[in-house]
């Protein structure tokens, strides 16, 4: 049952984010001559320059970022990314049908649309989903690079050099000032976003302190493909126990967390790495 009801609000979380995301996009960000960020920004500039529909850009451009994520990071995934951009896809073309106006200064605007696209989705990350083909891509690289070098990387650089190129080509093909504030809505979404996900693009280490190490540690490996770190440790209440130390991304945690559950539970901790020195 409780298993059922976290289901239930995992896709209320991505609906309700996606359709706030959408909502800033519509309603605030494009008539202060500002865009979203990642492969949303890409969709956007490609229908401000050409004059096609919106919703089918976004559609087109998000499509095969969505198929790769299902194929690579798994199903769980794959689907909570499609809903996710299904129904922001949808809230594009709701909103622009909505009558509604912000009286105020483009700055202000912006920073206010910036607040809700975080808003929405810090919802969407929070229930493990996804709506930008920059983060999906990412992520694929990012895991990858730990399959070949057994090393754990941060998807800070590899998005914050995507998102470079978008408003570089913002500056070229538009003007100054849309690049400017666009970069603004990535400014403030991404502070809401770190501060209600603790910086989702870090690495993050997850410690749980079991007596049945060895089982849980060979099903992270064989189902993520994670190596682990298996130490000895004491408890003044629960006695001889066994510390597991394993590094994930953002992305992977609904996943470890359900091995957990499945391999009868453990007590974890899950905390952000800024660095790993080898």
């Amino acid at each position: 049952m409780n298993r059922k009801i976290g289901t239930f609000f995992t896709w209320i979380g991505i609906t309700v984010g996606a359709l706030l995301a959408s909502f800033s996009v519509v309603c605030i960000l494009i008539p202060n001559a500002a865009i979203d960020y990642g492969t949303a920004g890409i969709a956007i500039l490609i229908s401000k320059l050409s004059g096609w529909n919106l919703s089918m850009c976004v559609a087109a451009v998000f499509l095969p970022f969505l198929l790769l994520g299902f194929l690579i990071l798994g199903r769980r995934f794959g689907m909570h990314a499609i809903w996710g951009s299904a129904v922001y896809t949808a809230g594009l073309e709701l909103f622009r049908w909505v009558p509604f106006e912000l009286n105020t200064e483009h700055f202000l605007a912006v920073v206010f649309g910036g607040a809700i696209l975080g808003a929405g989705l810090s919802l969407i990350l929070r229930a493990g989903g996804c709506i930008d083909g920059s983060e999906i891509f990412a992520n694929i690289v990012v895991r990858k690079l730990s399959e070949k070098t057994g090393r754990s990387f941060s998807m800070t650089y590899l998005l914050i050099g995507f998102n470079a190129c978008v408003y570089l080509a913002v500056f070229l093909l538009i003007n100054r000032n849309a690049a400017l504030m666009s970069l603004l809505v990535y400014v403030v979404a991404s502070a809401v976003i770190n501060h209600f996900t603790d910086h989702f693009e870090s690495v993050k280490q997850v410690t749980m302190i079991t007596k049945d190490a060895e089982r849980l540690a060979e099903a992270i490996r064989s189902e993520l493909n994670k190596t682990c770190t298996i130490m000895e440790s004491y408890g003044m209440i629960a006695g001889s126990n066994k510390m597991i130390i394993c590094y994930v991304n953002y992305f992977e945690l609904p996943k470890i967390k359900e091995i957990i559950s499945e391999n009868g539970g453990a007590f974890t901790t899950v905390s952000t790495i800024d660095e790993i020195v080898k």
